[in-house]
């Protein structure tokens, strides 16, 4: 069981990866992109999700840079964005994201979306990087379980991660079988289901019991399934609190309580509709 913020679990490929990370989706590039990850690095994260889409990856490598902490020390993951998919364009778009962040290599690079017709040779691109040494491991991001079939059919290696929507209100409980018989873990991004569980009143019951917050307990919650997590705050008191989640536990009782929350229902968009 994780017991504090610096412990990783094993990819497949035998590269650890911190259980809990810091996201920056929908951060502001400038200074809230460099101060919220400043802080997120100060508290103890070592995990920081971007994605080129995000536009903040300039931010990101400047709060590295500022930080001190020896990049050995971290893992750093970028992503694909579905307009520079196909194979040239994906190893051009690897070098691009390594440039804004100031980076000699990424531990995590995925595949944002899977657009359909273009995803596995964007995944070729991403097997060449890896052979090459150049990134230390590759994933995927939105992927059902068709498309994770569509690529183990196309292709030399398997993903050690699907980074996908999940929390409480869509458990991805066929995904997360799927993903765990094939030895790829599984990311969660949007755990607090976007502020929408917040206010989830079984949920804030077991927060009451705990002295917790509801965010705590949902981030919780995710760490004792062994998902990995990346919840995302721009405000520094948020940032803390969301890493302060190793001096709890939740019960059987409680995770199946909130297993039960599962409505299938997404707050983000279906990778099989998304308008890409």
């Amino acid at each position: 069981m994780i017991k504090n913020i610096k412990d990783t679990i094993t990819l497949h490929n035998g590269v650890s990866m911190p259980q809990l990370g810091f996201g920056v989706f929908k951060v502001e590039e400038g200074s809230q992109t460099v101060e919220s990850v400043k802080k997120a690095l100060e508290i103890g994260y070592r995990s920081i999700d971007t994605a080129a889409v995000y536009k903040n990856e300039e931010g990101v490598g400047k709060a590295i840079r500022e930080s001190g902490i020896p990049r050995a020390e971290l893992f750093i993951t970028s992503k694909v964005w579905n307009s520079d998919q196909g194979y040239e364009s994906t190893l051009k778009a690897y070098d691009d994201s390594l440039k804004r962040l100031g980076l000699e290599y990424l531990d995590l690079y995925l595949i944002h979306w899977p657009v359909k017709g273009k995803y596995n040779e964007t995944w070729k691109a991403l097997e060449k990087l890896y052979k090459d040494g150049r990134v230390r491991s590759i994933g995927v991001s939105n992927f059902h379980i068709h498309h994770l079939e569509d690529l183990f059919a196309n292709s030399e290696l398997k993903p050690v991660i699907d980074q996908v929507e999940l929390h409480p209100r869509l458990a991805q409980p066929e995904l997360r079988e799927f993903c765990e018989k094939h030895d790829i873990k599984v990311e969660a991004w949007g755990p607090l289901g976007q502020g929408n569980l917040i206010d989830e009143p079984t949920l804030k019951h077991i927060a009451e019991k705990h002295g917790k917050t509801t965010a705590q307990v949902l981030i919780r919650w995710h760490l004792q399934h062994g998902i990995v997590v990346i919840p995302k705050s721009v405000t520094p008191s948020r940032i803390e609190e969301n890493a302060q989640v190793f001096d709890f536990e939740l019960s059987l009782d409680e995770m199946s309580k909130i297993d039960a929350l599962n409505l299938n229902e997404r707050y983000g968009a279906d990778p099989d509709n998304f308008n890409f």
